[in-house]
């Protein structure tokens, strides 16, 4: 075939592509590799649009930034492609003239593929690199024969030629990537777990885990971070004053001067009534650091909610979540985890010694009503069950503490809104630390926190925050409280302000129940279903995940787990 025709081919050929899809956005290039990665890493980035930058994409970005503005004009520079009769946009990297002929450059921070000695590119690389010499044919009017990678690890540079059959591949990975863009579900995982090892969505994707769904003998590699990456800002004195100065978050008040670089924090929590400014708030916006606002009472009253919102994420938990035999199942299997995890706490914590009688009662109670749950045919059965389990639950409390806990500590039952007494105040005050928690987790993972299954709206708390909640308060708060009394770390005096009919925690007792709480969050538990140790903070977000999972991709491992 002679280079006319040959040209004329290619032009045919897009022609055909472009004409069945004319209506819809441009793909991405970086998105064709993705694709030809893994195409669930396709669909969760350019589908659901999530996209997660780690340290290695940073020293990446800063790389392309330094050999971008090394060249000078005709030799190397960056350029913006775009194509409506492709269907692609893209940035490459450089474009660089040789011989007369402009040849577009790819950078890559790993190695080459070697078939022996040989360095060549990866297919990925090469379709990529592929998809910019088409642009920029395009763009200058002109053939291009060949397109560069640069692999920095080696220190070397591959030619891959863009002849036609990789030309049909872009063509062709082109119309796949709009295939996937207009269906539904996500792709399933990729069969090599190898790929998974590397992908910096795997945290979101969770491959080992759907793995172990699928097969229970199935060892699974943690790919799931085991503590958080960023700070928590608390903020606990009504004089203190945020704002911005810089990329920094500066937290201010008579001559004191506190600096916090944004990207290093992961929430802002304000107790009371510190201001923070606009720019303070913005700034937080957009490096996706949530902020957070707690009454001076312990009461929970909002957030500036960021996170990733999809649209297709969303959709999925509207359309699982309206059917009612679905809803009725998380329910039952919330319930029962929630209601497993105080038995064995109990159980647990009063191991040794000999059970008051009303003690024991209080446990058969707590027998009967997973039993009860197990054979529920109903929400509103289920919800009394839990209900009657928490009653005795929290009857049983103070048994576990020891003799010298002074009367103050003590409770007298659960009292909230307002809290009666000083362990009230404590537990609801740890309730509203967790709450921000969970809703912050929920975001993250892109879900709708007005979308629950077991708790009803009846008022401004989210009911997918308070059903995951369920799973969390034994764990993360009730058993580092009651440690904490028994330990007498705190002060009945100075650490509550106690008015009739009303208990509530000074700015002393706020700092050390934060302070609790955070230790806790932070510390190491061994996941007793994926058998990899993560800490608390993780587990919650690992738990959402999970939840997603039961309508989006391989179900059974939400609310499996329970304390030993």
């Amino acid at each position: 075939m002679s280079t006319v025709s040959a040209d004329r081919a290619r032009r045919e050929g897009c022609r055909k592509v472009v004409t069945m899809v004319a209506h819809e956005p441009p793909i991405r290039v970086m998105a064709l590799h993705a694709l030809a990665y893994c195409e669930r890493l396709f669909y969760l980035e350019e589908v659901e649009e999530i996209r997660l930058a780690d340290a290695a994409v940073y020293a990446g970005r800063a790389e392309h930034e330094r050999l971008r503005s090394g060249g000078t004009d005709g030799e190397t520079r960056s350029l913006d492609l775009h194509s409506e009769r492709l269907g692609l946009v893209g940035r490459v990297d450089a474009v660089r003239r040789r011989d007369g002929v402009w040849i577009p450059l790819e950078i890559k921070r790993g190695r080459a593929l070697r078939q022996g000695s040989v360095p060549s590119a990866w297919p990925s690389d090469a379709l990529q690199a592929a998809a910019y010499a088409m642009l920029l044919e395009e763009e200058l009017g002109m053939h291009i024969p060949e397109a560069h990678v640069r692999y920095l690890a080696d220190d070397v540079t591959v030619v891959v030629a863009v002849d036609d059959r990789l030309r049909q591949s872009v063509l062709e990975a082109v119309e796949r990537a709009r295939e996937l863009r207009r269906q539904p579900e996500r792709p399933p995982v990729a069969q090599n777990d190898r790929l998974c090892l590397r992908c910096s969505l795997a945290p979101v994707c969770l491959p080992e885990e759907e793995r172990l769904a699928k097969d229970p003998e199935w060892i699974p590699v943690r790919l799931f971070p085991a503590a958080r990456q960023g700070r928590i800002l608390h903020v606990t004195d009504h004089r203190w004053r945020l704002s911005r100065s810089g990329d920094s978050l500066v937290v201010s008040s008579d001559g004191e001067r506190r600096t916090y670089p944004i990207h290093e924090l992961e929430a802002v929590v304000i107790y009371g009534y510190a201001q923070m400014t606009t720019q303070a708030l913005l700034a937080c916006a957009a490096a996706g650091v949530s902020v957070h606002w707690i009454t001076p009472g312990g009461h929970y009253a909002g957030a500036l909610s960021v996170g990733a919102g999809s649209v297709h994420r969303r959709l999925r938990q509207y359309e699982a979540l309206s059917n009612p035999d679905f809803r009725l199942q998380l329910a039952k299997r919330l319930a029962i985890a929630k209601v497993e995890t105080q038995l064995r706490y109990l159980l647990r914590a009063t191991r040794g010694v000999e059970r008051p009688a009303e003690l024991v009662d209080r446990l058969d109670q707590i027998r009967r009503t997973l039993r009860t749950i197990a054979r529920a045919v109903s929400p509103d059965e289920v919800r009394g069950a839990e209900g009657a389990a928490a009653r005795a639950y929290f009857e049983a409390l103070p048994y576990l503490f020891a003799n010298r806990v002074p009367k103050e500590m003590r409770p007298t039952g659960r009292s909230r809104r307002p809290p009666r007494d000083r362990f009230n105040a404590l537990l609801s005050f740890g309730y509203s630390l967790l709450y921000q928690v969970v809703l912050r987790s929920i975001l993250i993972v892109g879900l709708e926190p007005a979308l629950g299954f077991f708790h009803t709206p009846r008022s401004a708390a989210h009911p997918l925050v308070l059903d995951v909640m369920e799973l969390f308060r034994v764990p993360v708060w009730d058993i580092a409280l009651v440690g904490s009394i028994n330990r007498l770390q705190w002060n009945v005096e100075t650490d509550f302000v106690v008015t009739p009919g009303r208990v509530w925690l000074s700015e002393s007792g706020r700092r050390k129940a934060i302070a609790l709480f955070e230790d806790r969050l932070q510390e190491q538990w061994k996941h007793p279903v994926v058998q990899y140790s993560l800490s608390y903070e993780r587990a919650v977000e690992l738990e959402i995940r999970l939840l997603e999972k039961e309508w989006s991709g391989q179900p059974s491992l939400f609310a499996r787990a329970r304390i030993r």
